[in-house]
């Protein structure tokens, strides 16, 4: 027996030296060959496909006959595919307004929507609800939707409109929001602004960055070349950013220094924000009682618009448009709330160390006298009521009913906690994970700008 496996040995092994001497050029593809001894297995590798480079080049020509232009006509007029759309609702909309926009031709839908009272809700004098229409080829509607978030609320609505194939149907549903964070840096080329607008940075988060460094940077002075990153809140409804929440931290880098900040709270204690050395950067009062506008007036002698005559103006005027949501800037009570003579429509908040800030000229009020603000609420709207030539906010600061400037003053004020013993570990933690963070952005901001 071991004989006959010996000689069929020799014989696979002479027909494979046969191949490989008599085709050498043959070689391109590898295969195993296993040559069995007595004590075990031998693995040798042979190629026996052709080189590519031998092989010769054929050119294959085929008729193909087309399919008829009726044919390909006829598909195309039976086949149907679904338009999609999205706009942003505006104040001044009109039901065949939106439509339009949303690329919408359709009567009955628009009959539908106007007589729809929870669609008139949803859609009419809404600015920034994000609106998404399906549509047929022929421009009629299928589905409309829209999302917005409650006042108040963690969660979402969605009014849903749809089309039965006999009839619109209508429908508004309730879901939670996706809390998430998002990342994002930029580099200042002229103002903060500009630069947060480049970095699809929203102005919501923009007032905030500001308002955290307004006692560390001199945002009216900032340099070509000044840095900045930030992480903050984003709540989500399908994928698609509803609203943005608070800065989770911060760094801006300045004519050559750098500041950092991160929002920490202790548990069962108001939080804000701090230094990495755990110093706290809460202030007393905000920068500015109006997000993302200018000041147009200082605390300075004027020529006054109306009298014509020179007077010393008492306070800071905020040019916004009419509507304009205005904020305290600090904790405390409504002193007064209702019209007071050229100051117009004006709410007083009174602070502590009897300090009050007084809002002018607004045109709307949404508090009442007596009723407790925290920093940051929203108290009213700008307008141009009482003696005004234009909208804006004229805003005051005065201590023991004297008036000061009121950037001075804010900027002179301090506030927040200190971070309690035990709570150290926990913020050296969040402290360690923050730079980190802050670091990649800021290597994206250098890339970018290399």
């Amino acid at each position: 027996m071991i004989k006959a496996i010996l000689a069929a040995e020799e014989l696979f092994a002479l027909r494979v030296a046969h191949v490989l001497k008599t085709y050498p050029k043959q070689i391109g593809t590898v295969i195993g060959a296993f040559l069995l001894c007595a004590g075990g297995g031998a693995f040798a590798v042979a190629s026996l496909g052709p080189d590519a480079s031998d092989l010769p080049v054929k050119q294959v020509l085929e008729a193909v006959k087309p399919i008829a232009f009726e044919e390909q006509a006829e598909a195309l007029d039976t086949h149907s595919f679904t338009l999609f759309r999205t706009e942003i609702t505006r104040s001044s909309d009109t039901v065949e307004a939106l439509l339009k926009r949303l690329g919408i031709a359709d009567p009955a839908a628009a009959s539908f929507l106007r007589g729809n009272t929870d669609a008139r809700n949803a859609l009419l004098s809404r600015p920034g609800r994000m609106v998404t229409a399906e549509a047929t080829r022929d421009n009629t509607l299928q589905r409309l939707s829209a999302r917005w978030i409650p006042d108040g609320s963690g969660a979402f609505k969605r009014l849903v409109v749809s089309w039965s194939g006999r009839a619109f149907t209508i429908r508004t549903e309730e879901e939670k929001l996706t809390a998430s964070s998002r990342l994002a840096s930029g580099v200042v080329r002229t103002t903060l602004f500009d630069a947060t607008d480049k970095a699809e940075i929203p102005d919501a988060v923009a007032s905030q960055l500001a308002d955290v460094f307004a006692g560390d940077v001199d945002f009216r002075g900032l340099r070509k070349g000044d840095r900045f990153a930030v992480v903050y809140e984003t709540f989500e409804a399908e994928g698609q950013s509803l609203r943005t929440g608070r800065v989770l931290s911060a760094e801006f880098e300045s004519n050559g220094q750098k500041h950092q900040a991160m929002w920490f709270q202790e548990p069962g204690q108001k939080g804000g924000y701090y230094r990495p050395n755990g110093e706290s950067l809460v202030r007393a009062y905000l920068s500015s009682p109006v997000e993302f506008s200018r000041i147009s007036s200082g605390f300075s002698m004027r020529l006054h618009p109306i009298l014509n005559s020179w007077r010393q103006h008492n306070g800071t005027d905020f040019a916004a448009p009419t509507g304009t949501a205005v904020r305290s800037v600090g904790d405390g009570t409504v002193d007064f709330a209702g019209q007071q003579s050229g100051y117009g429509n004006i709410v007083i908040v009174n602070h502590r160390n009897n300090q009050q800030t007084v809002y002018a000229h607004l045109s709307r009020m949404d508090v009442r006298t007596g009723q407790n603000v925290t920093q940051g609420q929203f108290i009213g709207a700008v307008g141009s009521t009482g003696w005004a030539t234009g909208p804006h906010l004229h805003f005051e600061f005065r201590v023991n009913g004297a008036f000061v400037d009121p950037l001075t003053a804010i900027a002179q004020q301090t506030g927040g906690a200190v971070l309690s013993a035990a709570s150290r570990p926990a913020f050296a933690r969040l402290a360690i994970a923050t730079r980190m963070e802050l670091s990649a952005a800021f290597s994206v901001v250098q890339a970018s700008a290399d």
